[in-house]
């Protein structure tokens, strides 16, 4: 039975559907049956060219690959929605440093491996994230690298405290808190001063913000702990949770914040031989990636 694969263009990323259109040729050439879908609600008519667009979440329960053109943030968009179907997405990158994704727009002709179905799949950690407030979820996501807690848009001091299974972990006065995973830690987590994480591993990263207390600087934590952060001392001051740069969702004083590893994971296609290692130095060390490339 010929395989299903599902093209999901960016079409901020993918003008005139130029590397849709080219992967979409190379995989009918092998014999795969094709649909374009929308990664992104209320798309304007005409964005993905000539190409008519089905809804995703039909789509998606009859397919066997999800194939994403754009950066990371396509990616992450739609790993919750993969993950949940165990559907094994493939990522072409047309943004920039580009994580997550397997190939570069430059690299299409990878994808005559996929020929004979046989290619290696990482399995990426995900966190279930859930806020509850006066002893009831009021609050459930899922996400593939982070969820951050911090400030409202004007800047303020905010104190968090974090515990472990229960168990008092820290303190934080700063502008927040960073738990990441490892596929994540190469992001936001990154930025604020965080390890990188072999993305394949199994482990929850807890880095704080702009934090005032310099002795702290970040955890890397077994991914069995289920970890607690609540509000301290915020009287009105504005707190956001905001999961894989979703739609942030406001925090009260009393709240709570759970987070723990999901049995869900994403599911990435690896076509490449190229380790971690060598893609981190390749685009993160000094003239290691070349934007205009």
């Amino acid at each position: 039975m010929s395989k299903r694969i599902i093209l999901c263009p960016n079409p901020n990323r993918d003008p005139g559907m130029k590397t849709t259109r080219a992967a979409d040729r190379i995989l009918r050439e092998i014999g795969f049956e094709t649909v374009v879908c929308s990664p992104f609600r209320d798309q304007k008519e005409g964005a993905f060219d000539r190409y008519e667009t089905h809804p995703l979440p039909q789509e998606i329960k009859n397919a066997d690959l999800l194939i994403t053109f754009g950066g990371d943030g396509t990616i992450l968009h739609l790993a919750k929605l993969a993950a949940l179907n165990k559907m094994p997405i493939l990522g072409i990158n047309m943004g920039g440093l580009g994580f997550v994704a397997e190939l570069e727009a430059g690299e299409l002709g990878a994808l005559y491996r996929l020929k004979d179905w046989d290619f290696q799949v990482d399995q990426r950690m995900m966190l279930d994230v859930s806020v509850l407030r006066d002893g009831r979820q009021i609050y459930t996501n899922l996400g593939l690298n982070d969820a951050v807690i911090r400030e409202g848009p004007i800047s303020h001091v905010i104190h968090l405290k974090i515990s472990s299974d229960g168990r008092h972990l820290a303190d934080i006065a700063g502008d927040g808190v960073i738990v990441s995973t490892p596929t994540g830690s190469t992001a936001y987590s990154l930025s604020a001063g965080g390890p990188v994480v072999e993305p394949v591993a199994q482990a929850m990263v807890v880095c704080p913000i702009c934090t005032h207390n310099m002795r702290f600087s970040s955890y890397v934590l077994s991914p069995e702990h289920v970890l607690t952060v609540e509000l301290e001392r915020n009287g009105r001051k504005p707190v956001y949770l905001c999961v894989d740069e979703s739609r942030a969702f406001a925090l009260r004083s009393d709240d709570q914040v759970l987070v723990r590893r999901s049995r869900y994971t994403t599911r990435l296609v690896r076509l490449s031989e190229k380790s971690f290692c060598e893609i981190f130095a390749q685009k993160m060390l000094p003239g290691g990636f070349n934007h205009e490339k």
